[in-house]
C-alpha cells in the first residue's frame, strides 16, 4: 500500500488525498506539457469499479468520446496508480487525435434540421442548449409526476453519427439509433425508461418520505441504497434491485449487538412473509416487526447520531456507524475516531482485524473491527 502511495505521488505529484481516509483526490493530470484538473471520488473500501471520476471542462471535452473506455479501465484497474497510468495513456491519444476541436463548424442543416425537432418535440421540454447547439438537455415527466433530465452531446455529423446521452438512472442506458432517428425518438425512448424505472422510484420515494434516512443526505435517482434510522443508535443498510424493487433487498444491520441481533433473528425468521405485491416500505415492516420512525419523531427523542469522540455528525462525508455494545451507554462514533482512540490507549490490544479496548464513555469493554486496511 505505502508503496503505491509513494509511486503515485511520484508518477502524479499534482494529485493529492483530500483527506485522511484517502477516499477523494484531487488535483491535476499532465500531458504534453498541459495540466489538466480532475477530482476522484472513492468508495470505503478503495475499490475503483465503484469509483467516480470528475472532470474539468477542458478534460471532458477532450475525453469526448472515451467515456466508455475509461469506464471499463476503472472497472478493472486493481488501483489507483494503475488507473492513472491508464487514464494518462487514454489522454495523450486523445490529445493527438483531438484534430476535429478546430474544425470548422456544423453546416447550416444541422442547426435547422435541429431547431425543427425541437418545435416537433415542443419547446417546452428544451430546459437547456448552449450556444453553438452541441449540448442540450431535455426534460420529461414520469407517471408519479417526477421530473427528469436527460442530456445529449451532439456531434457535427449528426444525424448520421447518434448523440452521447447522460441520464441519472440506476440502470444503464443506451438508444436505438438509425441515420434517420432524431431528438424526438430519443425523449420516447427516455419517457419508455422511465416507465420501466417507475416502481423502483415509487419504493425509494417513500422509503425517503416515511423514514429518516441517514445515507445518502441527498439521494439522486441513480442511487440504489438507503441507510435508514431503526432508533436506539442503530440502522439498516439496504440496496434495492432497480428491476425487481419489490423483492427483498441485500440488508445489512449496524449498532449495537444486543439491538441488532433481534433484528437479523426477525429477518431469518419472517422472510416467508415477504409478499411482492406489498411495498418495499411494507415489507420491512412486516419482516423486521417494527415501525420505522420518522425524523420528527426521532429528533425530539434522545436519539444521537453524534460522534462521542469529535461530536459532529459527518467526518469527511461519513457518518457514525461503530456503537457501544452496552445497552447503558450505546453511544455512536466515527471509525476513526474509534480507531484512533483506541490505539491511543496502553491497555487496547489488537487481534488480527479487531481492535479491543474500552468505551470512551462507559469504559465497559468495545471492539472495533477493521476491514483490510486502516480506517
Amino acid at each position: 500500500m505505502e508503496e503505491t502511495e509513494a509511486s503515485l505521488l511520484h508518477q502524479f505529484p499534482l494529485l493529492l488525498p483530500q483527506n485522511r481516509a484517502k477516499t477523494v483526490y484531487e488535483g491535476f493530470v499532465t500531458a504534453q506539457g498541459r495540466d489538466f484538473h480532475l477530482k476522484i471520488l472513492l468508495p470505503k473500501d478503495l475499490q475503483l469499479k465503484n469509483a467516480r471520476l470528475l472532470c474539468s471542462w477542458q478534460l471532458r471535452t477532450i475525453l469526448h468520446g472515451y467515456h466508455q473506455i475509461i469506464q471499463q479501465r476503472m472497472k478493472h484497474s486493481p488501483d489507483l496508480m494503475s488507473f492513472m497510468m491508464e487514464l494518462k495513456m487514454i489522454l495523450e491519444v486523445a490529445l493527438k487525435n483531438k484534430q476535429e476541436i478546430h474544425a470548422l463548424p456544423p453546416p447550416p442543416q444541422y442547426y435547422s434540421r435541429l431547431i425543427e425537432e425541437i418545435g416537433i418535440l415542443g419547446w417546452d421540454k428544451l430546459v437547456y442548449a448552449n450556444s453553438c447547439f452541441s449540448t442540450i438537455k431535455l426534460k420529461a415527466e414520469d407517471a408519479s409526476g417526477r421530473e427528469h433530465l436527460i442530456t445529449l452531446e451532439l456531434k457535427a455529423k449528426y444525424p448520421a453519427e447518434s448523440p452521447d446521452c447522460f441520464v441519472d438512472f440506476p440502470v444503464s442506458f443506451s438508444v436505438s439509433w438509425t441515420p434517420q432517428s432524431s431528438i424526438v425518438s430519443i425523449h420516447s425512448q427516455f419517457l419508455a425508461a422511465l416507465e420501466s424505472l417507475k416502481t423502483f422510484w415509487d419504493a425509494m420515494d417513500e422509503i425517503d418520505e416515511k423514514t429518516w434516512v441517514l445515507e445518502p443526505e441527498k439521494p439522486t435517482r441513480s442511487a440504489t441504497a438507503r441507510r435508514i434510522a431503526v432508533g436506539n443508535n442503530a440502522s439498516i443498510h439496504i440496496e434495492v434491485d432497480p428491476r425487481h424493487p419489490t423483492m427483498l433487498p441485500e440488508c445489512c444491520f449496524l449498532g449495537a449487538d444486543h439491538v441488532v441481533k433481534p433484528l437479523g433473528i426477525k429477518l431469518s425468521r419472517n422472510i416467508h412473509l415477504w409478499d411482492p405485491e406489498n411495498t418495499l416500505l411494507q415489507n420491512l415492516k412486516d419482516v423486521l416487526e417494527i415501525d420505522f420512525p420518522a425524523r420528527a419523531i426521532l429528533e425530539k427523542s434522545d436519539f444521537s447520531m453524534d460522534c462521542g469522540i469529535c461530536y459532529a455528525y459527518q467526518l469527511d462525508g461519513a457518518i457514525p456507524d461503530q456503537v457501544c455494545d452496552n445497552p447503558q451507554c450505546g453511544q455512536p462514533f466515527h471509525q476513526i475516531c474509534l480507531y484512533e482512540w483506541l490505539r491511543g490507549l496502553q491497555t487496547s490490544r489488537q487481534s488480527f482485524n479487531i481492535l479491543f479496548g474500552e468505551c470512551p464513555y462507559c469504559s465497559k469493554p468495545i471492539t472495533l473491527k477493521m476491514s483490510g486496511r486502516k480506517p
